[in-house]
């Protein structure tokens, strides 16, 4: 069995002067309301939706009509947007 060659080249070391501005540790955590707000968005949508589909095109709002649609993807939409900015 050949014998594997040996690394030619150092291992690559970052500078020392260049640093990241904002570390994990510096930034602060998220507000409560934050995720709070964003399974009460999830709910709100998913409610939406099952009671636009289970009544038939008549609630919420029967003037609306596919806009209905909308309404409650959009609520889970928003609820990806604020759960973005969780840390």
């Amino acid at each position: 069995m050949p014998k594997s060659q040996v690394r030619k080249k150092k291992v690559y070391t970052p500078p020392t002067d260049v640093r990241p501005t904002t570390t994990a540790s510096s930034r602060k955590p998220s507000p409560v309301w934050l995720p709070v707000t964003a399974v009460a968005l999830i709910v709100v949508g998913i409610g939406w939706l099952v009671l636009y589909y289970l009544s038939e095109q008549e609630y919420p709002v029967m003037a609306w009509g596919y806009w209905n649609l909308a309404v409650g993807f959009g609520a889970m939409v928003a609820s990806l947007a604020l759960l973005s900015r969780w840390r």
